[in-house]
């Protein structure tokens, strides 16, 4: 496969292999790749590869692979909706699924080192494919990142580079080598293969659950690398003529890091420290984000830190044994829930996106 052209979404400029747009503006592939096919039987869906059995909408050939993808789909009484067991993916998160088809993006870029800054679970994905595939790799984190998820880094061979200050200062630190040539930039928020991986996260729910498309997926959002590609795999659902509706995507971000939440909603002045793994005060793609809700009508709120740790230890007690950024999800089903967002009878579908052996 030749290598992917890219567009940029602020001002139309055309690359190949470029991480970012001369103008600051984020690149998509130009190409969404759509079956020719009807919608298939799901009891004759052949999904022996993973997230990968749906290539026919991926842009990009497979390289890198540990089986990521097809987690179980699961009932929860407790909250009367379904729960995406992502973290029972092969690094302990859902950024397994970006993390194959970036590092697959990377080999036919023709890159030998990469480069990711991450709070964690993106590092310690990026890290796990590269080293899958053999490549080198520099790892930005936090000097306060969670022990488990810097040892899941260096026992990769992966080099973690500790910066001292906020979430930012370690994407300044690590645009700074890239753009010093250490390496080729697998960022989680600016690479559109990420996305491209993301995304099946959404084949997958409707084909489990025979192509019938939920009410509302109810989601964890700092970035957005999940949200923004579920939208866009339900989008490309939807144009392959494979479902008839898109649901509408609820966002929840972390009280004190709720840029995209407060453009829609009043939110609360605490800081809300437990759900680390969204504590972004400015994403990447946040115009993308905000176009994402409007066009599902969706929504963003912000959620305290006591409700997530109510929300965690009732995961916890039910056997959800996730990490504390997972239960910002549920905790916000309730808040939609309580503002009649949702009626008490929609169906609803929330991934758990990281494993409690990381906290």
């Amino acid at each position: 496969m030749d290598t992917l052209e890219l567009v940029c979404s602020s001002c139309g400029r055309r690359y190949t292999n470029q991480w970012r747009c001369e103008c600051g503006g984020v690149l998509d592939f130009i190409h969404q790749p759509l079956p020719a096919s009807d919608q298939p039987d799901p009891s004759q869906f052949d999904t022996r590869d993973g997230l990968w059995a749906f290539d026919m909408f991926l842009p990009i050939e497979k390289g890198p692979s540990l089986g990521e993808g097809m987690t179980p789909l699961v009932s929860a009484a407790t909250w009367d909706a379904e729960y995406k067991l992502e973290y029972i993916s092969p690094t302990g998160s859902f950024k397994d699924r970006g993390a194959t088809t970036t590092i697959s993006y990377a080999i036919q870029c023709g890159a030998d080192r990469v480069v990711e800054d991450s709070s964690g679970n993106a590092g310690a994905a990026i890290a796990t494919y590269a080293a899958r595939a053999g490549l080198d790799a520099d790892i930005y984190v936090p000097a306060s990142v969670k022990d488990a998820k810097l040892r899941a880094i260096e026992r990769t061979g992966a080099t973690p580079v500790r910066i001292e200050g906020g979430r930012q200062a370690v994407t300044d630190a690590c645009i700074e080598a890239v753009e010093a040539g250490g390496g080729w930039y697998a960022s989680h928020s600016w690479n559109p293969a990420f996305f491209a991986g993301t995304a099946t996260f959404a084949y997958e729910v409707v084909l489990q659950r025979d192509w019938k498309v939920p009410d509302a997926i109810v989601m964890p959002l700092g970035h957005g690398t999940l949200f923004l590609g579920v939208y866009r795999g339900f989008k490309a659902l939807s144009e392959a003529g494979w479902i008839d509706t898109v649901p509408r995507l609820l966002g929840a971000q972390a009280a004190g890091y709720a840029p995209i939440a407060s453009e829609r909603n009043a939110v609360p002045e605490s800081k809300n420290d437990i759900a680390d793994g969204i504590q972004i005060r400015d994403p990447t793609r946040k115009r993308q984000l905000l176009n994402a809700i409007a066009e599902t009508d969706g929504d963003a709120i912000a959620i305290t830190e006591d409700e997530v740790q109510t929300e965690l230890d009732q995961l916890h007690s039910d056997g959800f044994y996730v990490e504390p950024t997972s239960a910002i999800a549920p905790a916000a089903l309730a808040a939609y829930r309580e503002r009649g967002t949702l009626g008490p009878d929609a169906d609803v579908v929330m991934p758990l996106t990281g494993h409690g052996l990381k906290m």
